[in-house]
């Protein structure tokens, strides 16, 4: 069973399994301390319909049936109380592939990311939590517009927008060399504390087995999960928190800086 899998089992208290599939996607509602909440989460299905996407990647069909069950959520409180959403994350990728992209992988993988920025827009606080990989187009679907991003911090859990093995080609370096240029670039580094030191995780879980969590684990990470939910109600809808951290503006200066002047010409 993969990360995404066991830890949305372990918080929601089911397989997520929903009738009509696809198996790659599970969704269940479950409560978050005193309120409703909808998790997510894209597992591997080896039996899938896209080999592509068979080793938990976002895919066509991941992309869309994100989108659908965060917009069933959407319309389902339109006139009430907005339900936490919890993308639990652990995306290798998403799912590269020649009939992928001829049948549209970026539409697909564009309607989960709007789903997302819609609910979150909306009022659903929208946190992602990260228990395993968390890689490129994959987390840029699942996860990365969420208010708040917590995540485990486990040697396995890595983000990046691209993985090493792409990474080394693209730059025609080998692995390793790839591995080295991340100790010193802090960007470029793969571990989950780097994206922490950068100011876009709001909550770092020490302490916690991320592959066989106890009944201990499980109960502090939902205690996280509901903090974070909280602080999102009580924040901005937009993701401007990401660069009002203390570690943002330490280590991301130029690019407030870039964004700001970018701001200040666009609305002059």
């Amino acid at each position: 069973m993969s990360r995404g899998a066991a830890w949305l089992a372990a918080l929601a208290g089911g397989d997520g399994l929903v009738p009509g599939g696809p198996a790659s996607v599970r969704m269940r509602d479950a409560p978050l301390g005193d309120e409703p909440a909808r998790f997510l989460a894209v597992v591997p299905d080896p039996e899938g319909r896209f080999p592509r996407a068979r080793g938990g990647e976002v895919g066509l069909e991941e992309g869309w049936a994100l989108a659908r069950h965060v917009r069933a959520a959407i319309e389902a409180d339109a006139a009430g109380p907005r339900r936490a959403l919890v993308a639990v994350v652990d995306v290798p990728s998403q799912a590269y592939g020649r009939l992928e992209e001829l049948l549209g992988l970026h539409l697909a993988c564009a309607a989960a990311v709007d789903a997302y920025a819609s609910a979150r827009l909306a009022g659903h606080p929208v946190v992602a939590l990260l228990v395993g990989r968390a890689m490129s187009g994959g987390f840029l679907a699942h996860g990365y517009q969420a208010n708040r991003i917590v995540a485990l911090d486990d040697a396995g859990v890595q983000v990046h927008a691209m993985g090493k093995s792409s990474a080394a080609r693209v730059t025609r370096r080998t692995v390793a060399e790839v591995e080295a240029l991340g100790e010193k670039v802090l960007p470029m580094a793969y571990g989950v504390r780097a994206l922490a030191q950068l100011g876009l995780v709001h909550r770092l879980i020490e302490g916690v087995s991320a592959d066989a969590p106890s009944g201990h684990d499980v109960a502090r990470v939902r205690r996280e999960i509901a903090a974070a939910v909280a602080d999102a109600r009580s924040g901005p809808r937009d993701l401007s928190p990401r660069l009002a951290s203390p570690a943002a503006r330490a280590r991301r200066a130029a690019s407030i800086e870039v964004r700001r002047r970018l701001a200040e010409q666009w609305d002059g």
